[in-house]
C-alpha cells in the first residue's frame, strides 16, 4: 500500500525531530566542555604563576600545569569532534525539513537557493517555473552541491537525447530506492555548501600552471638553506661546532620570506578558499563509491572517479591535509620561527604543487560527476516521495505527447486534478477554451513542466506519460518593457516570432518541437487579434511540430482553415449558491468540445464590481 503524503511528511518531520534533539545534545555537550576548557586553562595558568623559582612545591606546581595543559588538548580534541558532530545532526534535520516541505508544497520552508534563471529570452524557464520561490527547481530533492546546482539546472534548461534519457531513468529508479545514500549525500553537500565563485576559483587554480615548480633554482634553494639552518642549529645546540654559523642561513631564509611569502599565501587562498571546505569534499567522493552502484549510468560514474591509480577520495582526502598543514601560517606565535628555521610555508607549496600537477586535470571531471550524481539523486527523492508518479516512455521516431492523468507537479496532492491529454500529431493543434480562472494556463504548464521533467531523466506527475525527445517552446507570461520601450503587444509578437522560428528550423535540427501558446496576443482588439492568430496557427500547421493553444476566441474552432486540424477540449464552471450570493465552482475537468459558457461578468460581480457598474450606467 503506497504511503499517502501527509504520512511521508509526518515521517521526514519526525526524523528532523529526532536529528534535531540529537543537536540540541551536543550544543549541551559542546558548551559544557568549552566550561572545562576554560577551567583548565586558568588552573594551568594558575599553577604556572605559583611555581616561582625557590618555591618548595614548584615542580609539582609545575607537573600539575602540564597535566592540566594535556586535559586541555584533549578537550580541544574532542571539543572538535562534538562541534562536528553538531554541525552534522544539524544537517540532517534540515535535510528531513526540507523533504517534508516539498511534499506538502510549504515553499517558504523550504532554504535551497534555486539558480536566478536564464531570463525571459529562454524558450520555456520563465513560464513554466523553472526557477523561483515556488518553482520546479526546488520541488527536486536536496541537491546541497554547487556542481549539482549547476548540472541539474543544466538538465532543466536543456533536453537529453533519447540514451541519455534512458540511462538517468535507470539511475534515478536506483537512487529513488536508496533513501540513506540520498540523505548522507545531501547532509554532506550542506556540510560543504561551497559559494560558486569559490569552486571556479578552485578549479582555475588546480588547472593553472604552478609557479614554485616553474622556477629552476628556488625549490632546491629553499631546500639547502632550511637543511643548512636546521643543520648547523642542531650541532650548535649539541656542541659539535662552537660558533652559531645557523645564523648566515637563517637570513637567507628570512629574506626568502620577505621576498615570496606573500605570493606563497595567495597560492594557498586559491587553494584552501574555506575552512573544512575540501576535507568534506573528501567525505563526499567517497560516500559516492561507498557501495557498488547497479544502473550502467551510475557505475559509469564510480569508474570516473578511479583513473590511473588516482582516487578522487583520496586524492581530495590529501589535499584536506594539505590544506591543515597550510594554516600554520594562521598560528602567528608558532608559524614564525617554525616558517624561519625550516622554510615550512616553501615545503607545503611544494607538495600542494606536486598534488596540483598530478590531480589538477582531473578535477573539474570529478567535480562533473559529483554533479551529475548529485542532481540524479534530486530526482531520486522526487520519484521516492511521489511513488504514484510514471516514469515516461521515450519513443524515439514518435510525433504524439500521450498523457494519462496528468496533472501539475508543483500542486500538492490534495488540489491536483488530473486529466488526459493529446497532442498530436503534426499537422493538428489541442485548442483548450474554456471560461477565466478554470485551468485552461494550468493545463498548457502542467504539459510543459512535464515535459522539462521527462527530459531531463526523472518521473513525471501522471499515471503514465510518451512523448518523443521534444525542443519545447512557449508563450505564456508575456511582458511589456519601459525601459526597451517594447508593448504588451509588441512583445507578445516578439515571443511569437522566437517560437514560429524555432518550428521552422526545427526539420534541420531533427528534433520534434512542442508549442504551448496561452492566450497569445492580448493586446489588440478581438478582430485583429483573430486574424493574427489564424495566420500563425495555419503557418504552424505547415510545418512538422505539434501544439496546445489556449483563447477565449471560440471562433477560432469554427475558422474554415483551422477547423479541420482543431482537437478542441474546454474546462467549464457552476455556479453555487450560498444564502444571498453565489459563488463559482471549478471541477478542473478537461471536457471534448469548445466552451459552451463565460464568465467575465459573474468575476466582475463577485468582486463587487459588477453592480458598481450598473449604478454607473444608470
Amino acid at each position: 500500500m503506497q504511503e499517502r503524503p501527509a504520512e511521508r511528511a509526518g515521517a521526514y518531520r519526525r526524523q528532523a525531530a529526532m536529528h534535531e534533539a540529537e543537536r540540541a545534545r551536543h550544543e549541551r555537550t559542546s558548551r559544557f566542555i568549552s566550561y572545562g576548557r576554560l577551567a583548565l586553562f586558568l588552573g594551568g595558568a594558575a599553577c604556572l604563576l605559583a611555581a616561582f623559582p625557590g618555591h618548595a612545591r614548584t615542580v609539582l606546581l609545575i607537573a600539575a600545569a602540564a597535566s592540566l595543559f594535556v586535559g586541555f588538548v584533549a578537550l580541544v580534541w574532542w571539543h572538535g569532534r562534538v562541534e562536528a558532530a553538531e554541525r552534522h545532526a544539524a544537517a540532517r534535520a534540515r535535510v528531513n525539513r526540507e523533504a517534508a516541505a516539498r511534499v506538502e508544497r510549504a515553499w517558504s520552508e523550504i532554504t535551497t537557493p534555486s539558480p536566478p534563471g536564464p531570463g525571459r529570452e529562454h524558450a520555456y524557464a520563465d513560464d513554466l517555473d523553472l526557477f523561483g520561490h515556488a518553482s520546479l527547481f526546488r520541488l527536486l530533492g536536496s541537491v546541497a552541491t554547487e556542481a549539482g546546482r549547476q548540472t541539474l539546472t543544466a538538465w532543466l534548461l536543456q533536453g537529453a537525447a533519447a540514451t541519455a534519457i534512458r540511462e538517468r531513468q535507470a539511475a534515478v529508479r536506483e537512487l529513488a530506492a536508496r533513501p540513506a545514500f540520498r540523505e548522507r549525500l545531501a547532509t554532506l553537500g550542506l556540510l560543504v555548501e561551497p559559494r560558486p565563485h569559490e569552486l571556479e576559483a578552485f578549479l582555475a587554480w588546480a588547472e593553472s600552471a604552478p609557479w614554485l615548480r616553474g622556477s629552476r633554482w628556488l625549490p632546491w634553494v629553499a631546500r639547502l638553506v632550511s637543511a643548512a639552518t636546521v643543520g648547523l642549529a642542531a650541532a650548535h645546540a649539541g656542541g659539535l661546532i662552537d660558533r652559531p654559523l645557523w645564523v648566515y642561513p637563517l637570513v637567507a631564509a628570512l629574506a626568502l620570506m620577505v621576498r615570496y611569502e606573500a605570493r606563497i599565501h595567495h597560492t594557498f587562498s586559491r587553494a584552501f578558499s574555506r575552512e573544512r571546505i575540501f576535507q568534506e569534499h573528501a567525505a563526499l567522493f567517497s560516500h559516492l563509491v561507498s557501495d557498488a552502484a547497479d544502473s550502467p549510468l551510475l557505475r559509469n560514474l564510480q569508474s570516473a572517479l578511479h583513473v590511473n591509480h588516482l582516487s578522487a577520495p583520496r586524492e581530495m582526502a590529501r589535499l584536506g591535509r594539505l590544506m591543515r598543514l597550510a594554516d600554520l601560517r594562521f598560528q602567528a606565535f608558532f608559524h614564525f620561527p617554525i616558517n624561519a628555521l625550516t622554510l615550512w610555508d616553501f615545503h607545503v607549496l611544494a607538495a600542494l604543487e606536486a598534488w596540483q600537477r598530478r590531480t589538477g586535470p582531473r578535477l573539474r571531471t570529478w567535480f562533473a560527476v559529483l554533479g551529475e550524481v548529485d542532481a540524479l539523486a534530486a530526482f531520486g527523492w522526487l520519484a521516492h516521495d511521489n511513488p504514484d508518479w510514471a516514469f515516461p516512455v521515450i519513443e524515439d521516431q514518435g510525433d504524439r505527447f500521450s498523457a494519462e492523468s496528468l496533472a501539475h507537479p508543483l500542486l500538492p496532492g490534495d488540489r491536483r486534478v488530473a486529466n488526459d491529454v493529446v497532442v498530436s500529431p503534426p499537422g493538428t493543434f489541442l485548442l483548450v477554451t474554456g471560461s477565466n480562472m478554470s485551468g485552461k494556463s494550468t493545463l498548457l504548464r502542467a504539459i510543459g513542466a512535464n515535459v522539462v521533467f521527462a527530459l531531463a531523466g526523472g518521473p513525471v506527475c501522471a499515471r503514465r506519460l510518451a512523448l518523443p525527445p521534444l525542443v519545447l517552446f512557449t508563450s505564456m507570461r508575456v511582458q511589456d518593457s519601459l525601459e526597451a520601450g517594447v508593448s504588451y503587444f509588441m512583445a507578445a509578437l516578439q515571443r511569437l516570432k522566437l517560437v514560429v522560428t524555432a518550428a521552422e528550423r526545427s526539420p534541420r535540427d531533427g528534433g520534434m518541437l512542442l508549442y504551448l501558446l496561452d492566450e497569445v496576443l492580448q493586446g489588440t482588439n478581438t478582430a485583429e487579434r483573430q486574424v493574427a492568430l489564424r495566420h500563425i496557427l495555419s503557418h504552424l500547421l505547415e510545418l512538422p511540430v505539434i501544439g496546445a493553444v489556449t483563447t477565449h476566441d471560440l471562433e477560432l474552432a469554427a475558422s474554415p482553415d483551422l477547423a479541420p486540424a482543431c482537437h478542441a477540449v474546454h474546462f467549464s464552471e457552476g455556479v453555487e449558491r450560498e444564502g444571498d450570493g453565489a459563488r463559482l465552482s471549478f471541477d478542473y475537468r478537461l471536457r471534448p468540445g469548445v466552451a459552451t459558457s463565460r464568465n467575465a461578468l459573474k468575476l466582475l460581480e463577485l468582486v463587487g464590481l459588477g453592480s458598481r457598474g450598473r449604478r454607473a450606467d444608470d
